[in-house]
């Protein structure tokens, strides 16, 4: 296995959306609702994020942000919640938590480490410009940012993969996939890439919620980036 460039998940692998997200939740609305579960708040729209995408399909038409996907999965999660009173303005600044998301501890440090030897990039299915927030915010020391919406079409659906390896200017199993969400991993090892597992126990809160187990199926299986970037001889 020869890498030469490694290309990062970012919302749940490389970021802690679950803190970031619940923080913002709480902080526009949980005076005036102490009583809300936001952490099951949280998940909730995190899981309807990933039920919309899971339906959308490519098209010649205008392409679907996910910033609006975001939003259409609050507003109908605000409504089933009882929460219909909450303002338009109030509804645009927790959305925006979505382009904020705070790195891991383990995240820039492992990122450096890294960069020494590998070309990094990012794979995410959220907007160029959410992702390039979240990097100038976190300092995330990117080579190049890739994500679905260049490829106008979102992971898993091997479009995606392959923009980013065509960019690169490398075949595929020249390219280590990262990611703590195995279906993207597995979607990269059939198109070739390299893979490697980041267990983020915390990445919904509560361990029991996260998939950490590791599995041989994946070149390597790490607990955090540093240890990606031990194991990778950096």
């Amino acid at each position: 296995m020869t890498v030469r460039a490694l290309l990062f998940d970012v919302q749940g692998t490389a970021t802690d959306f679950f803190s970031t997200v619940r923080t913002a939740a709480v902080q526009i609305l949980g005076s005036r609702h102490p009583e809300q579960d936001w952490s099951t708040f949280v998940n909730a729209w995190r899981a309807a994020y990933f039920d919309a995408v899971g339906v959308l399909t490519p098209t010649d038409g205008p392409w679907t942000s996910i910033e609006s996907v975001y939003r259409s999965a609050l507003d109908a999660l605000l409504m089933q919640s009882g929460l219909d009173e909450v303002t338009d303005s109030e509804r645009v600044e927790l959305n925006r938590a979505w382009r904020r998301l705070q790195p891991w501890p383990d995240t820039v440090p492992g990122l450096l480490r890294l960069r020494t030897k590998y070309t990094l990039a990012t794979l995410s299915n959220a907007d160029v410009s959410a992702i390039v927030e979240i990097s100038r915010r976190g300092e995330l020391p990117w080579h190049a940012i890739f994500t679905a919406e260049m490829a106008a079409a979102f992971k898993p659906d091997p479009r995606t993969y392959l923009m980013a390896s065509r960019y690169l200017g490398h075949d595929p199993n020249d390219i280590m996939m990262v990611a703590s969400h195995k279906y993207d991993l597995r979607a990269a090892a059939q198109l070739g890439f390299a893979t490697a597992f980041v267990a983020r126990p915390l990445e919904y809160g509560d361990p029991v919620l996260a998939d950490v187990e590791f599995s041989d199926e994946f070149d390597i299986n790490a607990t955090d980036f540093e240890d990606l970037a031990t194991q990778l001889g950096v």
